[in-house]
């Protein structure tokens, strides 16, 4: 059974801080669709009480044509009329909230291929430093690796240009591409005399939506660090767990961390694909819009994965960059008393955007939907708090600059009345070195038993 309760292809649901369903794993089903929303949301109702009289939209729309033919006749330069066009159908969607909006045909390309976790390129993943591309490693099976590129290779050319004096973002969309185009790479590497050259096809890439280490006293804490909810999350989660038990032997850790700091949300479908991962039954989310097929509960099914890791104790980190999707998955373990939350409150971004397809011209994002925790909790400009609130030590050239007030802060975001909104900020400071990660060493002594709390393992009630 498929996940999403659209029927038709041109919807795909996304809950990104800015379509495919995985058939790996029996996908959740959503059940008891909500067929009256405005009951459960008072603000609904009342926007669709009193429509507009239809003579009035239509007399809206010839001032809006009377004005665009003013600014082509008499404007200083003559105008681009498409980018007008455009520009008025991104002012309309960005004045209903801060994730409505309107995709150029690139910008649609650019985040299909971000949802999607794939792309044409060479495997390479890569940081800047004094103006150079380093290499941080190659990805496996892929033509960097296979060509024999290393880690700390210094990227200097892309097809004779010269990479000083790029952004990051400028050399990465060189080397990406379309799939079995080729591009000359030369490279210095430390201990070699002379640049070495790389012919390199380019290939479909999937980018790595997560990663894990063993951490603790005897290496028995899995930590899953999942870095954004694209296609990849799920089979990502799947995966890094058969690693984990594969690395000890078939034994189970001792406990796991999932880590959603800093993670800015992605695909409905991913969320409860991830929190299914750790959940046996029961809701993982609740999502209520105007229109029927906009609004479905989504459940947790048994199955074989949830069954090999129901009794490893499970812990959760988040902060103020947790959003969306990772507030799903985060929401769910805590209602259902399957995880302990540690860290500090999220980003409270609580909508659902449909990316509605307009063909050659684009796509639009629209906001479609609230959702709620099972436990019937919005967290739209309030966010989930963790059960332990644990703060980093902010080095002080960051202190004052590592917080975000989240969605409350954001103009034109939704509001839920009756609902008291964040007023504060909360920090999004994660450090490099894992020895100073305040929260990621509480998390592990948690499980190792070297820290206590009422809050671990939780309690149901």
């Amino acid at each position: 059974m498929r996940l999403s309760p659209f029927r038709a292809t041109a919807f795909a649901l996304t809950l990104l801080l800015p379509i495919r369903l995985l058939s790996a794993q029996e996908a959740p089903a959503p059940v008891e669709p909500v067929l009256d929303a405005g009951q459960l949301d008072p603000n609904l109702e009342a926007a669709t009480s009193t429509p507009r009289d239809p003579l009035k939209i239509y007399a809206d729309l010839n001032l809006f044509g009377e004005i665009f033919d003013r600014i082509r006749a008499e404007y200083v330069d003559p105008p681009d009329e498409q980018e007008l066009i455009r520009a008025a159908i991104q002012g309309m969607l960005t004045s209903l909230d801060p994730h409505s909006g309107y995709l150029s045909p690139a910008d649609y390309s650019d985040m299909q291929q971000d949802t999607s976790g794939e792309f044409g390129g060479l495997g390479i993943e890569v940081t800047m430093e004094e103006g150079i591309v380093k290499v941080v490693s190659p990805i496996d099976d892929t033509p960097a690796a296979k060509a024999g590129i290393m880690a700390n290779d210094l990227i200097v050319e892309l097809d004779s240009v010269q990479v000083q004096g790029l952004t990051l973002d400028e050399a990465v969309g060189k080397m990406r591409g379309p799939i079995g185009t080729d591009i000359h790479v030369t490279i210095v590497r430390e201990g070699v005399d002379k640049p070495l050259d790389f012919d390199l096809t380019r290939t479909t890439i999937a980018m790595r939506a997560v990663r894990y280490s063993l951490e603790g006293e005897g290496g028995d804490v899995a930590v899953v660090r999942l870095s954004r909810f694209s296609e990849q999350a799920f089979v990502g989660i799947q995966k890094a767990i058969k690693d984990i038990f594969a690395d000890r032997d078939g034994v189970a850790p001792k406990g796991i961390i999932l880590d959603l700091r800093n993670n800015p949300g992605g695909l409905l479908d991913q969320s409860v694909y991830v929190a299914d991962a750790f959940l046996k039954q029961g809701a993982v989310v609740m999502a209520r819009g105007r229109l029927p097929e906009t609004s479905a509960r989504y459940v947790a099914q048994p199955d074989a994965l949830d069954a090999q890791i129901a009794d490893i104790p499970l812990i959760v980190l988040i902060n103020g960059g947790s959003a969306s999707a990772s507030e799903i998955v985060a929401g769910a373990l805590q209602d259902h008393k399957r995880a302990t939350l540690v860290g500090t409150r999220s980003f409270g971004k609580g909508s659902v955007q449909s990316i509605i397809s307009l063909g050659s011209d684009g796509a639009m994002r629209l906001t479609t939907a609230r959702y709620y925790t099972p436990d019937n909790r919005s967290i739209q400009a309030v966010g989930i708090t963790p059960d332990i609130e644990v703060f980093q030590n902010v080095p002080k050239e960051f202190q004052g600059r590592d917080e975000i007030i989240g969605e409350a802060g954001l103009a034109g975001h939704i509001k839920i009345e009756g609902q008291i909104e964040t007023t504060v900020g909360s920090s999004v400071y994660v450090p490099a070195d894992k020895d100073e990660d305040t929260q990621l060493q509480y998390a592990i002594g948690l499980i190792d038993g070297l820290e206590t709390n009422d809050a671990f393992p939780p309690k149901a009630d």
